[in-house]
């Protein structure tokens, strides 16, 4: 028997409880946690409805918060790729796919389609809601980790060159942010050696 619209879109809900049980290599503020993936999602989230008004260009906000609540959902599966791990980039992309084929699918039609079509719109990250958005996933982390003295960054050798290639997007997101990222939260662990510069 077919499954009712009602049991699809609480079936997903439930599925997406999931997300809590992906642990990021990202320390919460406290210093002794690492943040899992639906409290990064949410806490990018409540950025984005705070500092939209940064936006290089007009965006919607809700669009771009469910974009942000979603992006990350795909882990279920296909688990949390780590920004530096360069060997786990090699299969992210297809391991993400996958992942979201099943999740997505067990929507109904129409919100399943809406939902990809939203997750693809982040990955391709060439929309202004999907520019911002991926700025705010970008700074949700360096601020973390610059509020937890570059901890994070320092015990995994992470490189400054790392750091601005993963945030080319941010300031094509929003310049004014980057600008603040860059000055309050990268720079200042350049100094501290908790970011190792090359140069």
């Amino acid at each position: 028997m077919e499954k009712s619209r009602l049991d699809k879109q609480f079936d997903f809900c439930l599925e997406a409880d999931k997300e809590k049980r992906i642990i990021r290599r990202t320390l919460k503020s406290d210093c002794v946690n690492y943040e899992n993936d639906a409290e990064h999602a949410w806490h990018a989230a409540l950025m984005c409805v705070l500092l939209s008004e940064y936006s290089n260009e007009e965006i919607d906000v809700l669009k771009t918060v469910t974009m942000i609540l979603i992006h990350d959902i795909v882990e279920i599966d296909a688990g949390d790729t780590y920004a530096y791990d360069e060997e786990g980039k090699l299969s992210q992309r297809e391991r993400e796919l996958k992942a979201a084929d099943r999740l997505f699918g067990i929507l109904p039609e129409d919100q399943s389609r809406k939902l990809r079509a939203l997750w693809e719109e982040f990955e391709a990250g060439e929309s202004s809601e999907a520019r911002f958005a991926r700025a705010m996933d970008n700074i949700q982390p360096a601020m973390l980790n610059n509020a937890t003295d570059g901890r994070e960054w320092a015990s995994r050798g992470v490189r400054l060159s790392q750091i601005l290639e993963r945030n080319e997007i941010t300031p094509k997101g929003s310049k004014r942010l980057w600008d603040y990222q860059l000055n309050n939260f990268l720079l200042p662990n350049v100094e501290k050696k908790r970011i190792k510069n090359e140069e």
